[in-house]
Formats: structure tokens, C-alpha cells, sequence
């Protein structure tokens, strides 16, 4: 016996009072040492403590460990127990593990009225007898939940009987308390029936093929049990094998309450297959491949050794913390613990933390229900708050009920098709109820054949219980009378059958022909604005009026498609509906139209975002787009020819199925490219019906539609509108001439709906460049009047067309060739003469552009490129503005401070022309300028910017303003060389903008000038006199520059050999003018001028400093 205390935390104030918990384990038994022993589970109670600590728990309460080593001896653990309670005084006992060890343990804890929990292997259902046992707890799955899983197998595949065959060779607890079990299951279930039992003594092959013997007599439903470990289990599957039992006739069930199925685990860790199994070497002579597909006819029944069915990141932590912390107080078990044998966890360790947590959580309920109770060992007290159910170490739920029984997890795994376990269903045991939870889809998979074996054979188990076979005892009869009942079917249903599939056939395949995929449909994709003017300035004048695909776009009402090479105009609808046998008729009919001046019916899409009908694009348009081209030319008998034409399509719908357009419109009227009417949008009227039309849609309807509320139509209002697209034609016109009248389209359907003596119908002038005959004029008058009934019916009205024909019978398209040749010579000149102005347009806007940008970067964004900045070693940046420029603007109004900038930079701009500067920008009153940029000139970049600014200040002697003649303008003026970064900024109004240290310190040098001066850098100096030279300059000495610190500059006095720049700068004219095509905008008015300054140069960082330093 080892007594082990647990040390007390070093603060001992925060625990009132210690449990003392006894702890009853298997230390040195071998059999049992991989799944309960002693070193590799008993640090699970220090785990479960730090979860009920962290739960607080018993806060109050510490936790004193007493242990005792049973060794699965039913003697050894009564006397263990009793020393606990008498001698340790202990609060509960944790164990013991094995059955018999168990029930003796169990009947002294409800003499002592002490709570025992015990786990591990006490599967015997004796310990879970509440009335024997009411202070005893089991977190095990016992025998009889076993043998009621077994139960709802057999009830799920309906088996009725079964035999149960085995063996206390190796295991004298197990299968004893499983026979009991099965026999007690068997009893209390009047539809199973266990059949016959069979004990082995000792497990050989021999007597393995004895005892299959007997059974292959007595059943096909073959339920088992063997001691672990023993290699027993493959040697009864071998012998299967050599008693020619491995048949698709029998279904082995290994029902184990401790196993871990096909699996079987190693001394030292790891699992290997049960067909792979060296234990006990009982089986010779057969390959381990032929076992392995043996053992495709079992099903495993079993608890998974109390681990979860998929192992969880939970568990293996737990499992690792377990084989760690043996060294801790109070088991401090190193030397004992460090053979190898003791690194991988007890398989049912997770349970000795469940009953140890759950002793934790009902002691906690039952101190709340009581709390000034001191008798912590009150067993009935704390089995009745025992009911409960939390998360198990294992990440699973654990569910206690009310007798201290727990609700247990059962599983059954099978052989795949690729003979490797699965798990096939979980069984549910909570009481006598079990919930079966499949997890295959087809049953089928569960059996080698494919089909269930049944639990009796058909003719017994000897095959000699048949029933009578009345085919075979009369099989000649059976013979006859099938020919003739099978001949008399066939001959009355198979002309019936033919003739209705052949029809069903046939009205499918019609179907198909106006049901198109949506998939097969390509969207057109039309040209770009800009790849269209291209196109057609490369294409040159064109006199066609055809109207390419490519040009067509997505409207509200229409997309175009390409469908099987061909182009298809789909007209959205925004409906979703399911079409009826007699619907679906009209668009098999409507499919087989066949009219010259119908536009063919492609049928509809319904699989797409939106219902589509589909018909044939007709590349000139509608009728209305030819009309709105005002240059389109038509004489009579063009018009005639149209309206002829749209008669014989209307004349086919009044005489078909559809009996009325209901929809006609002259947007309806397609021409194709022979100048053929095609009216189309006819028929699908359970579609139609939904569309919401638009309001100058209505301008065609009559007015005996307009005023009903029922969507119905009919030929007399298809008359109508033939009348309204009639005046359309005869006067050149839109529908009640939209364009030139001050009427909405809501005023005129008022109007048209209104009726009375004089209602509004469209204007018939004509005008006098065409004839027209009167009689159609009438004719068309007749088809709009007032009252349905007076108007004429399609045939009236193709009959007074023909008489109109006068004999002709020329080709319309041999007319429309003559007309559009004329057309063409009269557009040849007309696009000569726009394309001379648009040459001298584009020279104006280039000149602008240059003025605007850099010639180079112009051309790369006319060309849509992109133009990279680009970095210049050497330039000179030159900055200037007006000294006292806010006083004088004060003086001014807003233009006459345009007016005075304007003539002042126009001096400036001729004085940059003289040499090769860039002006950059101006802001204000200020001025901005670089020469080497964007064109690299050397070291003559210097030379040209001291020309310049001397230039500057020799014009302002001459300069005057206008309205103020005795004001002078005076420059401050700032002079840098070194290297920047040019790039253009922006898409909208881009501008070519320079960046570098170079252009602040430029900035610094105009804004702590002089009037008058011109600052100069000690670079730029360099250059003026070392580099270019010809140049006087004097030194200012060292001034204190804003972000520079101490720089010594210079005043550039002139141009050395008397060259005079001021003498090529222009006199100002004393008269006044207009701004040039240089002037700027107008500036903002400054509150002062140095503020001004600073807020208009932001974009080239701190470009002028906020105070003037003088020296």
C-alpha cells in the first residue's frame, strides 16, 4: 500500500476544508496495464482538478489523494476499501476498474452510505443495479447497454433470431456478464429470439471449428464474444474461413464493451488491424489477405475504448498532459513511470476524469441545495443530484441520469468496398431506449452481395425446409398461360403505346425547336464610340443604310444574340411562367409560320436571368427607324410598295390560329436588307399579357382599347393601327407627328380616347414633292374611324390596294438601288466638304493642345499612350511675381486685374519665344518657367533663362497699365539649377508638372529677392559664369533661406560684350485690347500678398516661403 498526499498550495487561507478522495487502481496487472493502469491514467484526477478549479467548483475545498491497488482482485479491492473508509476516512472512492473488484467495492459503499465512481473495465450490469447499489456511480458502458445495442441491430435489419457463441478464455468477467446479458435481452424482447448459445473452454482452432459446426445449424446471425488481446478474434474469423462459413449466408457481430473495433492497440502506443494480429499465434496456413477478406462479413459493435469516435485536439492534449504530470505531487511517479511502455495514456483514462469532474459538479449541486451541511460523505445525498450532462475531456457530451448510470455512446464499423473499417452507425443507449444514427446512405454497402443476409435461409438451416415451388410442380401450365396473357397484352398495348410515344415524341421534338438554351446563345457585342469613329473615318463615305449588328446596343426591350451562326433580336419579358400543353401548341405553330412579310418566330429562352423571346434580326431596322432618317428618301411608290407589304403580313395573322396582331406598330414593321416588311412581335398572348407598355406605345392602339380595362385586342384594332403606320409612311413622319407638336404622348391617348364627332386622328399632308393617290388617303381614313364596325377588314383593304397598283410590277428593289445611287453622288460631295473642315478643325485644336502641353507629350496622349515622368539631371527653373501685387490689384476691378495680367504675360510669352524656355504654369501673379525641358539642350538652359528674366525686366520700362498710367509694374525674380522630375498629372484637363528640391529652392530665391533683382543660386551662378560664361553676376553673401539654412546667392547684374535683351522686348501700345489667346483666368481676391502666394503654389511644395528675408 502507498499513501500519497497532496501538498497544499502556499496560500492556505482560500480552502476551508479538504476532501479526502480515495483513489483504487490496477497497478501490476498485464492484461489491463495498456487500457487502466495505475502510471499512464492516474494523473487525470489533477487534470479534472484544474477544470473544477477554473469552473470554481468547491472553491473553498481542497483535495487530499489516497491510493490503493486492487489489482483486480475482488478480496483485495474489499479490503482496500474498507481501509479507505475506516482507517483514511475518505469523502469518496474513485474505482475500482474491474468488474468483480467493483461489485465488492460497490456493496460496502451502500453499507457505508460513502459515493463510489468507478470506471474503466466494470461493464458487468450488476453494478448498475440502483436498488443494490444506490451510492455507486458508473462512467463504463456495461454489459446490458451492450446487449440492448445488439438488440437494435438485429431490429434494424430485422433479424428475429441469432446465436450467441462464447468464450471465458482469457477473461473471466467480460463475456461471462456478456452471456447474461444476451440471455436477459433475449427474454424481455419477444421478437428476438437467441436461438442458441454456445461456450468454448478454451480457444483453439479446433474447437473454434467445432463450435461453427454446431452453429451453422442453428443460425445465420452469429453474435460473439472474446477476451482482448489473444489474437482469439482472428482465429475465429480464420476458421470461418476452414469451415467454408465465409459466405454472403452469415453476419458475424463482435459485440466488445471493450475494443476498439478492427483496431487492436499496442503495448507501447500505436494500433495495428485485428486481421494483422500476432497474439496467441493460432492461425497457420492462411494469408493475412485472405482473413482481412474474411472480415468483410462483421460488424463491430463497441464503446471505441471510451474514446471518441474521431480523436479531437482536446483529447490529445489531455492525453499528453496525463503521461506528464504522473511526476506531480502527489503520485511523483519518475523512476516507476519511465519505461517506455508508460508514454501513451490509458485508453479509459478519459473516463477517470469524467467520474472524478462529476463527482465534483453533484457534491457542488448538493453543498448549494445545503450549505451548511458537513457530511460530505453523504452517498444518497449526492447520487440525488447525480443527473446531469456536461462536456467530456473527449470534446463529446457525457450524460449522467438519475440512478448514476451514464447515457453511452456505442459504435458499429464495417469493411468498405476497399476492405478498410468505416464507421458505419452510432448507437444511442440511454435506459432501455436505444436511438439508431446511420451513417451510410445505401444498406447495401454493409453486405459482401449487396443484399441482406436473412437470419433463417429460405429452406432452413439444414436446406432441407423448402416451401413447395408450384412453377416448378406445373411448369408447362405456367408456361402456356404466360405466352398467351403476355401475347394478348402485347398485341392490345402495343399499337396503343407506339402511337402515343411516337406522338409525345414528336410534339417534344417540336418543342425543342422553339425552347432555346440560353447557353447557346452569344451576346453581340457593340463597338465602342470611339472604335466606331475610327471604323467609319478609315472606312471612308458610305452611302449604305444598312445597319450593322455591331451597331445595335442593349435597349430597355431588345438584346441581340448570335444564335447558331445566325443573329436574333431578343425581346425581354419580366415575367416567369410555366406554359400549358395548349400554350405551348401556339409556339409550335407559330414556329412553322411561313410569310414573306412575317419576321420568323425563333422561339423562346426560359433558362436564362429572363424570360426571351427570339426572332430574326433584320438588319435595316424597323419601320419607324427608317422614317426618323430624314435623309431617307421615299417616293409613292416606295411607300406603296411598304404599305402592300405590310397588308399580305397582317392578311396571314387574321387568317391563322392568332386571328389578331393586337401589338401593332410601325416599331413592329421590320425591314430586311430587300427592303421587305417583316411585321413581327405577333402572337404569345400569355406573355404579352404582362408586358407593361410604354405610354407612346398606346399611340397605335384604338380608341375602343384604349378605354376597355381588359387587355383582349382585336383585327378591327389591328385596322387601326395599320392606319396610323400608314400615315406614318405617306407623310415622313412619327405617329401624330411627336416631333413638331407641342402635344405629350399622354395629351394625344386623352385625346384618342375621348372620342366624339371630329376625334384627334394623325395629319395627312403629304406635301407636294410626292404624289399620292387619293384613294389610299381615303383608304387609310376608312381604317382609323371611329367605330370598329366601319372600319374595313384586311382583305377589303388588300383588295382596294391592288387596284391601286395601276399594272405596275417593278421590283422594289431595283427603285431603292436607283434612289440610293442618287442619294450617294449628292453624299459624295457633302462628306468632301466635312472632311476639309474637320482637317482645318483638327489643326486649331493641335496648335491649342501644343500651347497647352508639351508637343511630345501631346502626341503620345492623342495616341492614348501613357507617359511615364522622366527625370532631367540639369535644367533651370526661373520664378517671378509682381511686386505689391495684392496693393495694386486693390486698385482694380476683377477684369480690370484680368485685363492687366493678360497684356502683361502677353509681353512675357513673346519674350519665351525668343528662346527656348517651357512655361510651366502661371498662378496669379506668378510665373513659372524651365528651360531643358522636355527638349534637353545641353548647358544652354542657363543661358536662355538669364536672357529671359533680363528680358522680363527690360520690357516692364516700356510696359504701362491702362487704367492706371502712373503705376509701374515691378518683378522679383528667382533663378535654381539642378535636376527635377517632369510627369503629366491628372486625366481631366492633365498638366505637365515638375517636382524636385530643385524648383523650392528656385521658389525660395524669387521670394527673398529684391524688386527689381534677379536671385540666383551659387549653382546657378556656377553655371552663368564657368560653364556658359559671357554673364555678369555679384554676390549677395549668405542669407538664411526657410528650409535651407545659410546658402550664399548672387544678383545677376547682366550679359557681358553690351548685348542687349531689352532691346528685341516689344513696346506695350498706350490703347486697349482684348485678352489673347494666352490669357489666364481670373485670379482670387488675396487678403495678402504673401499669403496669396503660398496658397496658389501648393502643388509644387512650399514653392515660396511665408516670409521675406532681407539682407
Amino acid at each position: 500500500m502507498i499513501r500519497l498526499f497532496l501538498l497544499l498550495p502556499l496560500v492556505l487561507a482560500q480552502y476551508t476544508r479538504t476532501i479526502q478522495v480515495g483513489l483504487m487502481f490496477s497497478k501490476d496487472v498485464s492484461t489491463t496495464m495498456r487500457s487502466i493502469g495505475y502510471r499512464t491514467s492516474a494523473s487525470a484526477v489533477l487534470v479534472a482538478r484544474d477544470r473544477i478549479r477554473s469552473e470554481h467548483l468547491l472553491d473553498s475545498y481542497d483535495f487530499n489523494f489516497t491510493v490503493k491497488f486492487d489489482e483486480c482482485s475482488e478480496s483485495q479491492a474489499a479490503g482496500k476499501a474498507v481501509e479507505l473508509i475506516t482507517t483514511d476516512n475518505v469523502d469518496v472512492i474513485v474505482g475500482p476498474t474491474c468488474n468483480r473488484a467493483g461489485v465488492a467495492v460497490a456493496g460496502l459503499a451502500a453499507f457505508y452510505n460513502i459515493p463510489v465512481f468507478q470506471w474503466g473495465l466494470t461493464t458487468t450490469a450488476d453494478i448498475g443495479n440502483f436498488t443494490r447499489y444506490p451510492t455507486t456511480v458508473t462512467l463504463s458502458l456495461d454489459t446490458h447497454s451492450m446487449a440492448l445495442a445488439v438488440r437494435q441491430v438485429l431490429q434494424t435489419f430485422d433479424w428475429e433470431e441469432f446465436v450467441f457463441i462464447y468464450s471465458n478464455d482469457g477473461d473471466e468477467e467480460k463475456c461471462a456478464a456478456m452471456k447474461d446479458d444476451m440471455e436477459k435481452m433475449s427474454v424481455e424482447n419477444a421478437d428476438i429470439t437467441l436461438a442458441y448459445m454456445y461456450q468454448i473452454q478454451t480457444v483453439t482452432l479446433d474447437s473454434l471449428n467445432k463450435a461453427l459446426k454446431e452453429i451453422a445449424k442453428r443460425g445465420r446471425i452469429v453474435v460473439t464474444c472474446f477476451a482482448g488481446g489473444k489474437g482469439f478474434k482472428k482465429a475465429f474469423v480464420a476458421s470461418t474461413l476452414l469451415a467454408g462459413m465465409a459466405t454472403n449466408e452469415y453476419v458475424y457481430i463482435f459485440a466488445d464493451p471493450q475494443s476498439r473495433g478492427f483496431y487492436v492497440d499496442e503495448t507501447e502506443g500505436g494500433m495495428h488491424y485485428s486481421w494483422e494480429d500476432t497474439d496467441g499465434s493460432l492461425v497457420t496456413g492462411l494469408s493475412s489477405e485472405d482473413i482481412r477478406a474474411a472480415y468483410g462479413r462483421i460488424l463491430y459493435i463497441c464503446d471505441n475504448m471510451g474514446e471518441p469516435a474521431t480523436p479531437t485536439e482536446q483529447f490529445s492534449n489531455f492525453t499528453s498532459q496525463v503521461i506528464r504530470r504522473m511526476s506531480e505531487q502527489p503520485f511523483n511517479c519518475v523512476q516507476d513511470c519511465a519505461n517506455s511502455t508508460y508514454k501513451v495514456a490509458a485508453t479509459y483514462s478519459g473516463q477517470l476524469f469524467d467520474a472524478f469532474y462529476s463527482y465534483a459538479v453533484a457534491l457542488n449541486t448538493s453543498m448549494a441545495m445545503d450549505p451548511t451541511t458537513t457530511n460530505l460523505k453523504n452517498g444518497s445525498l449526492i447520487l440525488s443530484n447525480i443527473a446531469m450532462t456536461f462536456t467530456g475531456v473527449g470534446g463529446g457530451s457525457v450524460t449522467l441520469d438519475d440512478t448514476g448510470s451514464r447515457v453511452v455512446q456505442v459504435y458499429m464499423y464495417a469493411m468498405n468496398t476497399s476492405m478498410l473499417p468505416y464507421l458505419a452507425a452510432a448507437l444511442l443507449v440511454n435506459g432501455t431506449n436505444v436511438t439508431y444514427t446511420p451513417y451510410y446512405t445505401n444498406e447495401s454497402v454493409l453486405w459482401k452481395g449487396g443484399s441482406k443476409p436473412l437470419s433463417k435461409p429460405v429452406c432452413g438451416f439444414t436446406g432441407l425446409e423448402c416451401p413447395p415451388d408450384f412453377v416448378k410442380d406445373y411448369l408447362v401450365y405456367v408456361i402456356i398461360a404466360a405466352i398467351v396473357v403476355t401475347a394478348a397484352m402485347f398485341a392490345g398495348c402495343a399499337g396503343l403505346l407506339y402511337t402515343v410515344h411516337m406522338k409525345k415524341k414528336e410534339m417534344e421534338r417540336q418543342d425543342l425547336l422553339w425552347q432555346v438554351a440560353f447557353i447557346e446563345l452569344q451576346q453581340v457585342q457593340s463597338k465602342s464610340k470611339a472604335e466606331a469613329s475610327l471604323h467609319s473615318f478609315a472606312s471612308g463615305p458610305s452611302t449604305s443604310t444598312k445597319l450593322t449588328i455591331e451597331s445595335r446596343s442593349e435597349t430597355t426591350n431588345f438584346i441581340f444574340y448570335y444564335h447558331q451562326q445566325d443573329i436574333v433580336a431578343a425581346m425581354k419579358h419580366d415575367v416567369i411562367l410555366f406554359f400549358d400543353q395548349e400554350q405551348k401548341a401556339e409556339f409550335r405553330q407559330m414556329r412553322n409560320f411561313d410569310n414573306d412579310n412575317l419576321n420568323k418566330f425563333i422561339g423562346l429562352c426560359l433558362d436564362g436571368p429572363q424570360l426571351l423571346s427570339l426572332w430574326r434580326f433584320c438588319s435595316r431596322g424597323s419601320l419607324a427607324d427608317v422614317i426618323s432618317k430624314s435623309s431617307m428618301q421615299m417616293d409613292s411608290f416606295f411607300m406603296f410598295s411598304l404599305i402592300r407589304d405590310i397588308s399580305n403580313g397582317l392578311a396571314f395573322i387574321h387568317n391563322s390560329f392568332l386571328k389578331h396582331h393586337g401589338h401593332l406598330t410601325s416599331r413592329c414593321c421590320l425591314i430586311d436588307d430587300r427592303w421587305q416588311i417583316k411585321i413581327s412581335g405577333y402572337g404569345l398572348k400569355s406573355v404579352r399579357t404582362f408586358d407593361n407598355p410604354k405610354k407612346d406605345d398606346l399611340l397605335w392602339t384604338s380608341p375602343e382599347h384604349l378605354r376597355s380595362e381588359s387587355r383582349e385586342r382585336s383585327p378591327e384594332g389591328d385596322i387601326y393601327s395599320f392606319g396610323i403606320i400608314c400615315a406614318e409612311i405617306l407623310t415622313r413622319s412619327s405617329a401624330f407627328d411627336l416631333e413638331n407638336r407641342k402635344e405629350k404622348p399622354d395629351v394625344i391617348i386623352y385625346q384618342v380616347k375621348k372620342g366624339g364627332h371630329n376625334p384627334m386622328r394623325p395629319s395627312l399632308e403629304t406635301g407636294e414633292t410626292v404624289e399620292i393617290n387619293p384613294a389610299l388617303l381615303h383608304l387609310v381614313r376608312d381604317m382609323w374611324t371611329e367605330r370598329p364596325s366601319e372600319r374595313p377588314t384586311i382583305e377589303q383593304v388588300r383588295n382596294h390596294l391592288n387596284g391601286m397598283r395601276d399594272g405596275r410590277k417593278a421590283n422594289l428593289m431595283d427603285h431603292v438601288f436607283n434612289m440610293l445611287e442618287t442619294y450617294a453622288s449628292t453624299l459624295e460631295e457633302e462628306v468632301s466638304d466635312r472632311t476639309k473642315e474637320l482637317v482645318e478643325e483638327k489643326k486649331k485644336s493641335d496648335v491649342l493642345l501644343y500651347r497647352m502641353l508639351p508637343k511630345m507629350v501631346a502626341e503620345k496622349l492623342k495616341l492614348g499612350q501613357a507617359v511615364e515622368p522622366e527625370t532631367f539631371e540639369q535644367v533651370t527653373i526661373f520664378f517671378s511675381d509682381v511686386v505689391q501685387f495684392t496693393t495694386l490689384a486693390s486698385k482694380c476691378t476683377p477684369l480690370q486685374v484680368v485685363t492687366l495680367l493678360n497684356d502683361l504675360y502677353t509681353v512675357f510669352d513673346s519674350i519665351i519665344e525668343q528662346n527656348d524656355v517651357y512655361k510651366v504654369e502661371t498662378i496669379g501673379d506668378g510665373y513659372l518657367c524651365v528651360s531643358g525641358l522636355p527638349h534637353r539642350n545641353g548647358n544652354e538652359h542657363i543661358r536662355h533663362i538669364a536672357r529671359m528674366a533680363l528680358g522680363f525686366l527690360s520690357s516692364l520700362q516700356y510696359f504701362r497699365v491702362q487704367h492706371l498710367p502712373a503705376e509701374r509694374i515691378n518683378l522679383r525674380i528667382g533663378i535654381n539649377c539642378g535636376s527635377v522630375v517632369a510627369g503629366v498629372v491628372g486625366l481631366t484637363m492633365p498638366r505637365y508638372c515638375l517636382f524636385g528640391d530643385a524648383v523650392n529652392t528656385a521658389s525660395r530665391m524669387e521670394s527673398n529677392g529684391k524688386p527689381g533683382q534677379i536671385h540666383v543660386t551659387a549653382e546657378a551662378n556656377k553655371m552663368l559664369t564657368l560653364v556658359v560664361g559671357g554673364f555678369r553676376t555679384e554676390s549677395r553673401g549668405e542669407v538664411i533661406i526657410k528650409g535651407k539654412g545659410v546658402m550664399e546667392t548672387f544678383w545677376l547684374l547682366g550679359e557681358e560684350a553690351g548685348i542687349s535683351v531689352s532691346a528685341q522686348a516689344p513696346k506695350m501700345k498706350p490703347e486697349a485690347r482684348a485678352p489673347s489667346e494666352r490669357s489666364i483666368s481670373p485670379i482670387i481676391e488675396k487678403q495678402s500678398e504673401k499669403d496669396d502666394k503660398e496658397s496658389m503654389r501648393g502643388l509644387y511644395t512650399e514653392f515660396k516661403g511665408q516670409n521675406n528675408v532681407n539682407v
